[in-house]
């Protein structure tokens, strides 16, 4: 039996003030989605409690923070997030940055960031 997965178009772009994700599926413990940074934004430094989640960079050059190390990441490349892990996804180019995001775990709720340090005051 197939797990039961939503289609692309019934997932709508949520906007943020570091740019942008869009769900591109979900089923029984995984969700996928595209997340785009903009030039020079990241997101929060965050963790997540029900979570862990694996990252690969489709367009520039990504800067991942996992814990007390920070790196750039190329196309094609790719990092693991533990669950529980401190984390941040950032562009310090002045070209978007695209990567494409696999959640795993009991709990995929968008309330289940845990923000450490946010540049738009939402820790």
């Amino acid at each position: 039996m197939q797990p039961k997965t939503e289609s692309t178009e019934q997932f709508n772009l949520a906007q943020r003030p570091w740019g942008w994700y869009q769900t591109v599926s979900e089923a029984d413990g995984n969700k996928i989605k595209r997340i785009g940074v903009l030039p020079g934004q990241q997101i929060s430094l965050q963790k997540h409690h029900h979570r862990a989640e694996h990252w690969v960079v489709v367009k520039g050059t990504a800067r991942v923070t996992l814990d007390d190390q920070t790196f750039d990441l190329t196309v094609g490349q790719h990092c693991d997030i533990a669950l529980g892990q401190v984390h941040r996804l950032g562009n310090p180019t002045r070209e978007p940055v695209e990567i494409v995001e696999v959640q795993f775990g009991a709990y995929l709720g968008e309330d289940d960031i845990v923000r450490l340090s946010d540049d738009f005051g939402r820790a």
